[in-house]
């Protein structure tokens, strides 16, 4: 079974991404020069916009995905705003940005002010442990084009111009760490949601993402970090988009500790291991980037289990060390 077969072509995806590239990159033109300009280039975990000569605002957008048909299962929604909160203020901070405040989208077949009111208990208890407000948001009822609901959320934080971490630093030699993970968090649910029964594991598949804001943030003001990377949607080949930043490749060696959902997936669907990290955590939500002298201290700094699961190397791409 692969992640393609259950519906999601994470390469077709990168096509369109490159498309959509081309297409928005015209209107930067309509704000160079003034407030809102572009800093950076297009791609990266989060989009910077300058706001004065030293500060940027961080932007991203993203959604929850097919979890939302995991808490419809078990008629449990009091979690699944955490998850919200976290795939928004996870990638701000890969870029070195501080979260500030979020918005949130909530599209509805019909008005229940029950799942309403636990979506928003999931929402807030996010907001608190990401250290941010919610600022506002937004509450669609379109019975025509929404079968029970979904989640999206627009995170913003802040961040000195001479701060950002875009990846650039990063050269050969420098450890990849990597923190522990909650479970599958918000990514791969489609083909999860295929192969296992859910009536055994669907309260596993809920588990909330984890936040790493706190322990991020003290890292990156205790340490040199040269790069940051949420792993997400296409799981470990994610970190190639900023590998790029710096022409520089990656060498993993993944730990043998993970979820046991890990396991359960891949026995049940035959899922081959280079279909697993192409498409799951494993077990690793974050990934720092370091000089390997400062190892040790970031690794102490974490509150998250810490792995050291690899190192930069010349070239290009993601090569992965079985044994």
């Amino acid at each position: 079974m692969r992640y393609a077969d259950a519906g999601v072509d994470i390469e077709k995806e990168k096509e369109i991404v490159g498309l959509i590239g081309k297409l928005v990159t015209r209107t930067y033109r309509y704000r160079d020069g003034k407030i809102g300009e572009l800093v950076g280039k297009y791609g990266h975990y989060a989009s910077l916009i300058k706001i004065t000569k030293d500060q940027a605002l961080a932007l991203h957008v993203d959604g929850v995905g097919t979890k939302v048909l995991i808490a419809q299962f078990l008629n449990k929604y009091d979690t699944i705003g955490i998850d919200c909160v976290a795939m928004n203020v996870n990638d701000l901070i890969c870029i070195g940005a501080t979260p500030i405040c979020m918005l949130d989208y909530i599209a509805v077949e019909k008005l229940d002010s029950r799942v309403i009111e636990e979506i928003f208990k999931g929402l807030l208890k996010g907001a608190e442990e990401a250290g941010i407000m919610l600022a506002g948001g937004e509450t669609a009822t379109m019975p025509d084009v929404i079968k029970g609901f979904d989640l999206a959320g627009m995170g913003i934080g802040i961040v000195e111009l001479n701060k950002v971490i875009s990846g650039e630093k990063m050269k050969p030699g420098d450890v990849v760490i990597g923190l522990e993970s909650s479970g599958i968090h918000s990514n791969g649910l489609s083909l999860a949601r295929k192969v296992l029964p859910l009536e055994e594991y669907a309260e596993e598949l809920l588990t909330p993402t984890k936040i790493y804001v706190s322990e991020v943030l003290e890292t990156i003001l205790n340490v040199d970090v040269h790069g940051l990377a949420h792993i997400t949607g296409g799981a470990f080949t994610k970190l190639s988009r900023i590998g790029n930043y710096a022409d520089v490749g990656f060498r993993l060696k993944l730990p043998d500790e993970r979820p046991s959902i890990f396991d359960s997936i891949q026995s049940f669907g035959n899922v081959s291991p280079d279909e697993m990290r192409k498409t799951f955590n494993l077990g690793i939500g974050f990934c720092i980037i370091v000089d390997k002298k400062d190892k040790e201290y970031v690794m102490d700094i974490c509150s998250s289990k810490t792995f050291e699961i690899g190192e930069i190397i010349k070239g290009k791409g993601v090569k992965f060390v079985d044994s």
